[in-house]
């Protein structure tokens, strides 16, 4: 009897134990046939903007809904939920749970400023034409049941376009630059755009003051990448002075001697500039040296390019692109008689192509027979 006792309460806690682990246990994950989730992220200089969305199709369980979407399936403007609290709500701009996105760094959206962050993406669409974008604090509740507009970061309004069918709802970008994207929302055949917009230089320049406190900071490139930069954009010379003298300190070279001396003549410095590019002369490769001159040649300061390049032939007297480039600054300059015979020099040292091309190109430019060269 004693025996019968202790099987059934084994019996009973074994079967205690099965019912919680099923309880317990977690869901297997199974695909979203109809509406699957989707993911958009466009970088923009440093920055990022992401969007999180579900995609419904247009033609769903064979049911074509082309000319149902807007003004029914998504109703014009707030449409009042019979679901939560009744009230007023917006579209979800996807399907299923929030759509939301996600900016990286502080941006302007429209022109009007918002802090980085996550915020659901819910859309207002009217039957002119126009249509409210509105990034909501709250990101994550389902949908748009639970929107409540004291909870609004922003709201933009934007111009929908009208484009070709689109089946299934995407998130894309229809025009970017190098400091802003717009992305637009298209579905059946309508795009509603919003464009996003990054302050890339000050992002960038806050990003370069925190990595030069580590690891980059330790070596010469980083400092002078930073105020490379800076030389490219023809920005805050101040402290890309600072960090271009903090690479040489570290390690003198042609590219950072090379980089102050053109931050030196974005502030009209030229004469020190001239006397740091005449130094790091001695420190340049064959690549580097030509690069110089062709620098010159921009300036318009032809009788240093060529100095510069005939330096480089000098050094490297088997070199076609040498002569090619001192040929194309004499012709620059307008002394053909110069430029042609650097010019057939470079075409009797066997040239890669291009470089032939472009010494052909040039003496035909002035007039010479080029046949010989098999053009």
């Amino acid at each position: 009897m004693k025996t019968k006792t202790n099987m059934q309460a084994l019996f009973t806690a074994a079967l205690v134990a099965l019912l919680c682990w099923e309880v317990s246990a977690q869901n297997v994950t199974t695909p979203r046939a109809v509406v699957p989730a989707s993911e958009m992220t466009q970088t923009i200089g440093i920055s990022t903007v992401k969007v999180n969305y579900s995609r419904p199709r247009v033609t769903l369980r064979g049911t074509d809904r082309t000319g149902q979407i807007w003004g029914t399936l998504v109703p014009y403007g707030f449409d009042a939920t019979t679901f939560v609290d009744g009230s007023n709500i917006p579209w979800r701009a996807g399907a299923n749970e929030n759509t939301t996105v996600t900016f990286s760094d502080d941006v302007k959206i429209e022109g009007k400023d918002l802090k980085a962050g996550t915020y659901g993406l819910h859309m207002a669409i009217y039957e002119d034409g126009k249509a409210t974008v509105i990034f909501s604090n709250n990101s994550s509740s389902w949908g748009s049941f639970y929107y409540k507009e004291a909870e609004d970061a922003l709201r933009v309004d934007v111009q929908t376009m009208d484009i070709a069918h689109t089946e299934v709802l995407t998130y894309d970008v229809v025009a970017m630059d190098n400091t802003s994207a717009t992305v637009a929302l298209k579905w059946e055949k309508k795009a509603i755009p919003f464009k996003v917009e990054y302050d890339v230089h000050e992002i960038v320049l806050a990003n370069f003051r925190d990595e030069l406190r580590s690891i980059p900071g330790f070596g010469w490139q980083g400092p002078n990448q930073a105020a490379q930069y800076c030389a490219q954009n023809n920005i805050n010379h101040e402290e890309a002075i600072q960090w271009v003298d903090r690479s040489i300190a570290n390690t003198k070279n042609f590219n950072n001697l090379a980089t102050k001396a053109q931050l030196l003549t974005q502030q009209n410095k030229t004469a020190e500039a001239q006397k740091l590019r005449d130094e790091s002369v001695a420190l340049a490769n064959v690549g580097q040296l030509n690069f110089l001159g062709y620098q010159m040649l921009g300036q318009q300061n032809y009788d240093k390019a060529i100095e510069y390049f005939a330096l480089n032939a000098k050094r490297n007297p088997k070199n076609a692109n040498c002569w090619d480039s001192l040929g194309e600054a004499y012709k620059t300059k307008g002394d053909n008689k110069n430029a042609i015979k650097h010019l057939k020099k470079s075409l009797s040292l066997n040239p890669a192509a291009n470089v032939k091309a472009n010494s052909i190109k040039l003496l035909k430019e002035m007039g010479v027979d080029t046949s010989a060269y098999g053009s």
